[in-house]
């Protein structure tokens, strides 16, 4: 209820009237005078009430009046009384209705009353009630109600001074809010103080307002006060007390900053007054050291004295904290002060109250930062901000280093006692108390043996001291152990959050306003102010050292998880902010410590201590003391929580690490993660810690580049206990995590980053040369990881990254690291590629070749294993991205085909696998101007020689290839073309000439060329298996595919491939070792035709040579267009000749059936013509035609160019293309001579025989190769024939001869002979047959002119026929005839050549019969030749190789005569068959009475079969010779009659046993014989006189052997007596009678005029002789000599008498 309201007036109306009354009553008997002033106060109060509306206002009207009655009874001294009217009192107050005047009335009763010493308390508050409800007291009463406070203050009564106490404070308060208030309330009027002058008198206080004016006035006189001086204005003080004094003056400096800062009055006391006595107060403090008291002077006030020390101390905070900006050079020296006061020489008391002062300041960053700005930043001041962080770490140095007094006890009781109590549940790891050895779970600090215990003092970011609030103590305190340390370490921490969280906050501000700038003003650059930035700047560089020193030493010295947490988190922030502003040293430092406490003590880690020599190696001079960089104690009672081993170049024992070292190892990744984009170089420090720390606690980089725990490789295995091993996944996740927050890093960062792990990684290497200690991977893993995480930039990262992997890494001989090197690489660049670039890498072809690059380079590196991971890779990118590779081809390809044979099976296979996969899937997914390099790909794997089934499946590739090529042709052309363009224009730019193989072949072709080339090279690759396969390959793809090529470009192939490789064929042949191969690799045994080198090249010749042909027959057409093809065909028959005559018989033979295949070809129809045709139907003269460009069988694309378009572009220009066929045919016979010369050549060398003696044996041409030599000749002929003339018959026949007389080895013999008995001939002598028959069928219908050739002809077969008998000499090769060779005796058999020469007799007489009377067979004598010939076959007869021979002769002979007897009559007169007749009759004899005997087992019927033989011939004589003796010369008739007289006598057979006697006596010859002698002899046509002496003289010779015969037979028998004659003369006499026998019978038949007289004589002479023999004992005889005698009877008739010639 408020004290205006009308119940409340109404209440207090009542009250005072009650109170009145109750006085009265009170002092009704002693104080009369008192009770009349009560009454009437009564009736005023009355009246009041009933008259005045406002009641209160008249009240406080007449207030003097109303309260004069309470004073009256206060005046009593009476206590009950002066209470009643003191409370009467308040309530009028309490109401507001006194008036001054009646106010300073009270105070001076109340004055009295206090000089009485009466209800003290109760006069407190009724001053307190007065002074706070109104404002009436002022002034000199205002003073007076102060002093009087005071006054109560120092009375005896402790409650009364205490309340005096409180009320003094809450007076000099209200004094002050009064003013504040009063200030308000002029706010808004605009009033312009007089400007105070610098020499303004202290008492000047008219400017001021009254309430100001009171509270100058009292806090002047404060200050007078506290510096016992007397007061001005609070008069009739008697006693102050300092400690009073300052606690009074804090409170208002601390409570009313504002009066102070705005009236200048007051700044001026603050100035002049408050500030010099702080300091005049403070000099016993600083003169003082401990320990030099006695020599102090006596004076007591110069021993420090705590409470007005700790007083003094807070007052400076105030004036710090709040009139800093006023008292710039005063606060300078308060600081310093304060500094000094951490010394170690002041009393530990000073030293606590001092530390909780420095507190007070750290955590009022923005006060900090003033003071950097104005003393640390300005010339020649005191560095205040550095020494004072200087100082905190000074003070915390030397808490571990002088041990504290009383230490040891404290020890053995840890503070648990002390006020501020300790951590009872720290989580502190359980550290070991220092001397005691108790286990305790205190957080604490421990040096060197010193255990400093640390409590909570105060709250983060508040510094709530504890001694700086013990007002009440008087003596100084006992300091608990630790709690000084604990308070310097709060402030410490303090100091850097709040430092760092202002300028950070700042920083994030300045960096908005940039973002916000750039976003509104894009051109312009922004530019901050730049003194913010120097002032963080400098207050990093003034602390950072010192508080390194400190955060350093009390890292090592922790043992509490918490603080070492807090330590480490100031250490990051710290460096996380010099990294934000860029001072790099300050930034290293920090990082450096923290990577020291990461590692196990005096780990060396080269790294570390370059970067630290520079700190730790220098002392940081504080004004004059020195904070030294305390090196980590090693007795650190820390729990150890794995061993390991360092990470080390040599081998050394293990190391341990503690909790310690696993936190800090943590911190340490938490920088880097959270603060990566301030760390620039120190990446360095941080990786190479976080290296050796992933070394010692065994983790292992697994895929991807993650670090994972593994087994520690070699030396003591990584002991971790299980605290670590549950952190371990953690720490490596982190870990990853780490480099996967490099993705947020700016572009600068991240390459700091990349060249750290870079160099990083130089150092492992550098230590895993030369041993193979497992390698510390990290840096290699780690780059990889940060490659992965950026791929969205990879560009900028890409070359420092894969250039250091690839020329360093790859490159190491340790296995293990390399692989990773390979494993980092192909992971990232897999990853590169399957990757979605923006914009993607179809159109970013840089970026993918970039990408690519990399895998390229690695085919330089050596080792297999790389070049294992490279080609792997390769697969897996085929098998992911091998569709848009695009521009990336020719560098993968490039990998593929970059094989090498030292490079091991395992490898080439790899790179195949790939080579497959493209060719199976993606030749259609690559720009065609690659496709050459896959033909080149495809053709290295052919030519590797590791792995014979890959070259081998590789020539299957580039078959597949061509097939593409083929089936896309129009594609690839289209897309080459335009290539082309744009290359050609490109050249000319740059004004070179285009240079690409094969050039002025179009693209497309020049794609085949390289293929066929490839092929080329193949085909003499040293495997036999593999020329094999590429040369079919080859001549596949010529024959399928080989209708894509331009004309033009049948040029090069047919001399730059095709013959090029007949060149390298033929040269390897000649010169292959004949060396017998063992086997084929393995076991695989190896055919004997294949067992040596050179058989194995031949094979290969074969092949080329066959291929090159059967191209020249199917293209011939197309070939013979171009230029030069008669050239190219010598060229080729050069080749022919030179393999038929290799000493290869599969070479040689395979040679002559290309040389058939080119010669049967039959001149196609030229297209041309037909086209001409065609075009003559249109209308077009055909002369327009293109010869070249007509779609022929060269062309089946269908060219773009339309046939009419092409026309019309001629435009009728003459094209003098000649008119078909003359040309050609002109061609054609050049062609074919060429061809008849190459065989010609080859034949003669082929056959001519061996020169040398027979052991040196020259190589003998096979029996299939001379038959196909020779079977070439009809072909060859039919296209010759026109100018083939009688030297090339002869040459001819020189070859045919040779190739006769060549014998066959002995193994092959039985293939080819027949056996003996069987009477057939070898193909190469049918073919020789063939060869004339094909000749003389040419020459028969041939013109006249030919006919000179027959001759030759006969001359050639009848040297045939006389093989027959006399097999021909091959040089002078032993050879072995057939029948008796032993087939492994004999290294050369002759042939049977019976049946040959047999064939050839027929032939001779077929074509005798036909040409008999040609005129050039008559001239050549060639009837005589035959005889000559035959008479050997004739003579030997019996003795013949075979019985065939001579009978054939013989028929052969009787034909030939038939035919050539009238022809040569005919020609008697001229002469030309003079000479055959002698050869005729010495045939005749010879064969007649041949000199060789029958076989033994001739049986009966054979011989008459030969009988009848002879018989024939004697027939031939008697009707083809002798009837026309005329014709015939006389000696050859003389000779026919002695032969026929010798028959009919001599023709017996020596060898005949009895029973066969009269059959072997060859009766039939010689009657036969007798009967053309005796036709002749008697024959009635005698002509002239000579040949009828001939015949007598014939018969007579034979009477007369036949008489002597007789004659000597008798004589025998007589002298035999009973022995039988030799069988001989039995036979020969039989014989003779039975010529004398058939003599009769001729001459009975005979005219008897032809027969002479003498011949009658002889006859009958016989009888007598005859008669003799009748004796004989022989029953033949006997026999015989009867049918001799019988004839005898036609003699026996009457004589006529007339004599014949009259002889007698």
């Amino acid at each position: 209820m408020s004290t205006s309201s009308p119940e409340a007036v109404k209440k207090l109306l009542e009250n005072m009237q009650t109170d009145l009354r109750s006085l009265s009553m009170e002092c009704k008997k002693k104080f009369p005078p008192v009770k009349e002033a009560a009454e009437s106060g009564i009736v005023k109060i009355k009246t009041i009430a009933a008259r005045k509306t406002d009641i209160l206002a008249a009240l406080k009207e007449n207030s003097s009046e109303v309260v004069q009655p309470f004073l009256m009874g206060c005046g009593t001294k009476e206590p009950k009384i002066t209470q009643l009217c003191l409370a009467a009192i308040q309530r009028l107050m309490s109401h507001e209705v006194v008036s001054e005047a009646a106010a300073g009335n009270i105070i001076n009763m109340l004055w009295q009353l206090m000089e009485n010493g009466l209800e003290e308390l109760k006069l407190l508050q009724t001053v307190l009630v007065l002074l706070t409800t109104n404002t009436v007291v002022h002034d000199e009463v205002l003073s007076k109600a102060i002093v009087l406070c005071f006054r109560l203050h120092f009375t005896k009564d402790n409650i009364t001074n205490n309340t005096a106490a409180a009320t003094v404070r809450q007076v000099v308060t209200v004094v002050f809010e009064r003013m504040v208030a009063e200030d308000e309330r002029f706010k808004g009027i605009a009033e312009q103080p007089p400007p105070v002058q610098g020499n303004t008198n202290r008492r000047s206080v008219s400017t001021l307002r009254p309430s100001a004016k009171d509270a100058y006035m009292l806090f002047q006189d404060l200050c007078q006060l506290v510096n016992a001086d007397a007061p001005y204005w609070l008069v009739g003080m008697t006693e102050m007390t300092r400690t009073f004094g300052l606690e009074l003056l804090e409170s208002v400096l601390n409570d009313f900053p504002g009066v102070f800062l705005q009236h200048q009055e007051f700044s001026f006391l603050l100035k002049e007054r408050v500030c010099p006595l702080v300091i005049k107060l403070f000099s016993p403090n600083i003169k003082f050291r401990q320990g030099a008291g006695a020599a102090a002077p006596p004076a007591p006030v110069e021993k420090p004295y705590f409470p007005i020390c700790m007083r003094l101390l807070r007052v400076v905070s105030v004036l710090i904290k709040h009139f800093y900006s006023l008292l710039v050079t005063e606060c300078e020296i308060f600081l310093s002060l304060l500094v000094k006061f951490l010394d170690g020489e002041k009393p530990q008391w000073l030293r606590a109250v001092a530390v909780e002062s420095v507190h007070r300041l750290c955590v009022q960053p923005h006060l900090l930062c003033s003071f950097c700005q104005s003393y640390d930043m300005k010339q020649h001041s005191t560095k205040v901000f550095r020494d004072i962080v200087n100082a905190l770490g000074s003070f915390i140095q030397s808490l571990f280093i002088v041990p504290n007094a009383g230490n040891a006890a404290a020890v053995s009781a840890p503070a648990g006692g002390s006020g501020s109590g300790t951590l009872g549940t720290a989580q502190g790891v359980p550290g070991t108390g220092g001397g005691s050895g108790t286990l305790t779970t205190q957080a604490a600090f421990e040096y060197r043996g010193n255990w400093i215990p640390l409590m909570t003092v105060s709250v983060q970011g508040s510094a709530k001291a504890t001694y700086l609030e013990m007002l009440d103590k008087v003596e100084p305190p006992s300091i608990p152990e630790g709690y000084a340390m604990s308070v310097a370490f709060s402030a410490l921490l303090d100091l850097v959050r709040g430092i760092t969280s202002m300028i950070e906050r700042e920083l994030t501000t300045e960096e908005e306003a940039a973002a916000e700038f750039r976003e509104t003003h894009p051109e312009q650059e922004w530019k901050p102010e730049p003194g913010a930035h120097l002032v963080w700047e400098e207050m990093v560089n003034a602390s950072w050292c010192g508080l390194l020193a400190a955060l350093s030493l009390l890292l090592d010295a922790s043992t509490d998880e918490a603080a070492t947490e807090n330590i480490l988190k100031a250490e990051m922030t710290m460096a996380s902010l010099c990294g934000r502003l860029g001072l790099v040293t300050p930034r290293d430092a920090f990082i450096t410590a923290i990577c020291k406490a990461s590692l196990p003590p005096h780990y060396a880690l080269t790294v570390l201590s370059s970067n630290t020599s520079n700190l730790s190696s220098k002392a940081y001079s504080i004004q004059g003391q020195s904070v030294q960089i305390i090196s980590p104690s090693s007795e650190s009672h820390q729990q150890v929580v794995a061993v390991g081993q360092p990470l080390t170049a040599q081998p050394q024992g293990t190391v341990v690490l503690t909790a310690k070292n696993i936190q800090c190892m943590r911190t340490l990744l938490n920088l880097a993660h959270c603060h990566g984009a301030v760390l620039g170089t120190s990446w360095q420090l941080v990786l190479a810690t976080l290296q050796h720390l992933v070394w010692i606690l065994g983790l292992k980089p697994a895929v991807g580049g993650a670090l994972k725990p593994g087994r520690a490789v070699e030396g003591p295995s990584t002991v971790l206990t299980t605290a670590v091993m549950t952190d371990l996944p953690v720490i490596s996740n982190i870990l990853s995590r780490l480099f996967e927050s490099s993705q947020y890093l700016d572009d600068v960062s991240l390459h700091h980053l990349i060249n750290a792990l870079c160099s990083l990684s130089l150092e492992a290497m550098e230590m895993a040369y030369g041993n193979n200690k497992e390698p510390s991977l990290f840096a290699v893993a780690k780059l990889l990881e940060t490659g992965l995480v950026n791929m969205d930039r990879i560009e900028i990262l890409w070359r420092p990254l894969t250039g250091h992997l690839l020329e360093k890494v790859c490159q190491h001989p340790n296995s293990r690291m390399r692989e990773w090197g390979a494993e980092a690489l192909t992971a990232l660049i897999k990853a590169g590629l399957s990757y979605k670039h923006d914009p993607p890498l179809a159109q970013n072809q840089r970026l993918q070749l970039l990408l690519l690059n990399p895998l390229k380079e690695l085919s330089n590196v050596l080792h297999a294993d790389i070049r294992q991971k490279q080609l792997e890779c390769v697969l897996q990118i085929l098998q992911s991205q091998g569709d848009s590779l695009g521009p990336g081809w020719p560098l993968v390809l490039g990998v593929i085909g970059a094989i090498r044979n030292d490079q091991g099976e395992s490898l080439i296979r790899t790179a195949f696998q790939c080579l497959q996969l493209v060719v199976t899937d993606f030749l259609p997914t690559m720009p065609c101007t690659c496709l050459q390099i896959v033909v080149d790909v495809a053709g290295s794997f052919g030519l590797q020689n590791q792995e014979l089934n890959i070259s081998l499946t590789s020539i299957g590739l580039l078959w597949n290839i061509s097939d593409y090529f083929f089936q896309r042709g129009e594609a690839i052309t289209q897309e080459l073309e335009r290539e082309e363009e744009a290359l050609q224009k490109q050249a000319l730019e740059m004004g070179e000439t285009l240079n690409r193989p094969f050039h002025p072949a179009p693209p497309f072709d020049c794609l085949w060329l390289c293929l066929y080339a490839k092929l080329g090279e193949l085909c003499v690759d040293p495997r036999p298996a593999v020329r094999k396969s590429a040369g079919q390959t080859l001549f596949s793809t010529i024959a399928a595919h080989g209708t894509l090529l331009q004309q033009p470009t049948w040029h090069i192939v047919v001399w730059k491939v095709l013959f090029q490789l007949l060149d390298c064929v033929r040269t390897s042949s000649t010169t292959a070792d004949k060396e017998k191969i063992e086997s084929g690799g393995g076991n695989i045994l190896i055919h004997h035709s294949r067992d040596t080198a050179e058989k194995q090249w031949a094979e290969t010749w074969v092949l080329t040579l066959a291929g090159v042909a059967r191209i020249f027959n199917t293209r011939r057409y197309l070939l013979q267009q171009l230029g030069d093809f008669f050239e190219a065909w010598e060229v080729l028959l050069n080749h022919i000749q030179s393999a038929a005559l290799s000493k290869n018989n599969e070479v040689s033979l395979a040679a002559l059936k290309s040389f058939q295949e080119i010669l049967q070809i039959v001149t196609p129809v030229k297209d041309s013509d037909k086209a001409g045709d065609a075009l003559a139907a249109m209308g077009v003269p055909p002369v327009l035609i293109d010869p070249l460009s007509a779609s022929g069988p060269g062309r089946p694309l269908v060219r773009s160019d339309s046939l009419v378009e092409r026309l019309t572009r001629y435009n009728g220009a003459e094209l003098q293309a000649p008119p078909p066929g003359e040309e050609s045919a002109l061609e054609d016979s050049t062609l074919w001579w060429s061809a008849w010369n190459t065989w010609y050549r080859a034949g003669t060398e082929s056959t001519r025989p061996p020169s040398g003696p027979a052991e040196k044996l020259a190589f003998i041409p096979s029996q299939p190769f001379l038959t196909a030599l020779i079977q070439i000749f009809p072909a060859l002929y039919q296209h010759i024939k026109a100018n083939f003339s009688m030297d090339d018959l002869k040459k001819l026949g020189v070859i045919l001869h040779g190739a006769v007389s060549v014998p066959i080895s002995s193994d092959a013999s039985p293939f080819i002979l027949p056996s003996y008995t069987e009477a057939t001939l070898t193909s190469l002598q049918e073919a020789v047959l063939t060869a004339l028959d094909v000749l003389q069928k040419a020459i028969c219908v041939g013109p006249e002119n030919l006919q000179v050739m027959y001759p030759a002809i006969f001359e050639q077969l009848l040297l045939f026929v006389e093989f027959s008998c006399k097999p021909p000499q091959y040089g002078r090769v032993e050879t072995k005839h057939v029948a008796n060779a032993k087939y492994n005796q004999a290294e050369w058999v002759a042939l049977n050549y019976v049946p040959f020469a047999e064939r050839s007799l027929e032939v001779v007489v077929d074509l005798y019969h036909k040409t008999a009377c040609h005129k050039a067979v008559i001239n050549e004598k060639v009837q005589q030749n035959i005889i000559k010939t035959l008479r050997m076959p004739l003579g030997l007869k019996y003795a013949c190789p075979s019985e065939s021979t001579w009978k054939l002769a013989v028929s052969s002979l009787l034909k030939v005569l038939s035919i050539g007897l009238p022809v040569a009559r005919q020609q008697a007169s001229s002469g030309k068959f003079d000479t055959m007749w002698p050869e005729l009759a010495n045939a005749f004899e010879d064969f007649l009475f041949t000199k060789s005997s029958p076989p033994d087992n001739l049986s009966i019927q054979e011989f008459q079969q030969n009988e009848s033989i002879d018989v024939e011939v004697v027939q031939l004589i008697s009707t083809e010779i002798l009837p026309f003796a005329n014709f015939i010369p006389k000696d050859f008739v003389g000779q026919i009659m002695t032969m026929l007289n010798k028959g009919s006598i001599h023709s017996q057979a020596p060898s005949f046993t009895e029973a066969e006697i009269d059959v072997r006596m060859r009766e039939e010859f010689s009657k036969v014989c007798f009967e053309t002698l005796l036709q002749f002899s008697f024959s009635n046509k005698v002509s002239t006189p000579q040949e009828g002496y001939i015949s007598r003289m014939a018969l007579s010779v034979l009477l007369k052997r036949a008489q002597d015969v007789l004659r000597r037979y008798v004589e025998d028998e007589r002298l035999s007596g009973r022995c039988p004659l030799p069988r001989q003369q039995v036979t020969e006499i039989i014989f003779v009678l039975k010529a004398i026998s058939t003599l009769m019978d001729s001459l009975k038949k005979t005219q008897p005029e032809n027969v002479d007289g003498n011949t009658w004589a002889q006859v009958i002479a016989l009888y007598p002789t005859l008669v003799e023999c009748i004796t004989c004992s022989s029953s033949e005889v006997s026999a015989a000599l009867k049918e001799a005698l019988g004839p005898f009877k036609d003699f026996m008739q009457p004589p006529v008498s007339k004599v014949q010639n009259g002889e007698s």
